[in-house]
């Protein structure tokens, strides 16, 4: 398989046209992937526009790719949502990468009563801006033509008004029903929101609140997952339903 780079800027290329890859991405292209005159690579934007290409020339802060076809993939509908509570360690940030991964569609940290790890104002961007760089990474990676997103710190509170406007799913190992067993509409394009609590479990009343709010209560199995696993696990679940996979 081509390798995969990213460019900054959505991508307006047609075939015939060259696309020049600078700074940080020109040099992981040059001097980490040591891509060569001639070798065919792919170059999307993160917003859906997938390029296929030949090097043309490679510096250490440019490399220029001639374009030789264009696809653009519409955004998945219904977009899946990982909301990840703040965990403790790297616990947190693996559930991000592995989920990005797996085609998750959007990412967003929660500040949950239990959640060890807490974020101010100012962890609260460089944590934003850290877990922006894992998923692009991972897209990469994972070849995915849209990178997701990652919103903006949330609140409980937060969470239950998003559960007016999507499916809520709060994943909770003491829940009678069984992810796997739910019927997913098709057809309904609101958004499928995992949700995923920290090491110590979700508050009995934050599982108050999002549940008085429409949340459905589902587990994944008989064990009791990682705050790290749950959520890759879930969204597995899901695409399946969804026909992702």
């Amino acid at each position: 398989m081509a390798l995969h780079f990213l460019l900054d800027e959505p991508a307006t290329a047609a075939p015939g046209d060259a696309v020049i890859l600078q700074g940080s991405e020109a040099h992981h292209a040059s001097s980490v992937r040591r891509v060569r005159a001639g070798e065919e690579v792919t170059v999307g934007d993160g917003r859906g526009a997938w390029l296929t290409g030949v090097v043309e020339s490679v510096a250490p802060r440019e490399v220029v790719v001639r374009i030789t076809a264009r696809t653009d993939a519409p955004q998945p509908s219904p977009r899946v949502v990982l909301v990840q509570a703040l965990a403790k360690g790297d616990r947190d940030e693996l559930a991000v990468q592995a989920a990005t991964e797996l085609g998750v569609d959007e990412i967003v940290p929660w500040q949950a009563s239990r959640s060890v790890s807490r974020w101010d104002a100012a962890k609260a961007v460089k944590g934003r801006t850290r877990w922006t760089t894992i998923v692009r990474e991972a897209a990469k990676q994972a070849h995915r033509p849209w990178v997701p997103g990652v919103a903006e710190l949330t609140s409980t509170a937060g969470l239950v008004q998003r559960a007016a406007a999507s499916r809520l799913l709060i994943l909770e190992p003491t829940a009678t029903e069984r992810l796997s067993a739910l019927a997913v509409e098709h057809g309904d394009d609101r958004d499928v929101v995992l949700v995923v609590g920290p090491e110590g479990g979700i508050a009995p009343e934050e599982l108050d609140a999002l549940a008085a709010a429409g949340a459905r209560l589902v587990r994944l199995g008989d064990t009791v997952l990682r705050t790290s696993t749950a959520g890759p696990a879930a969204l597995a679940v899901v695409s399946t339903a969804l026909g992702r996979w």
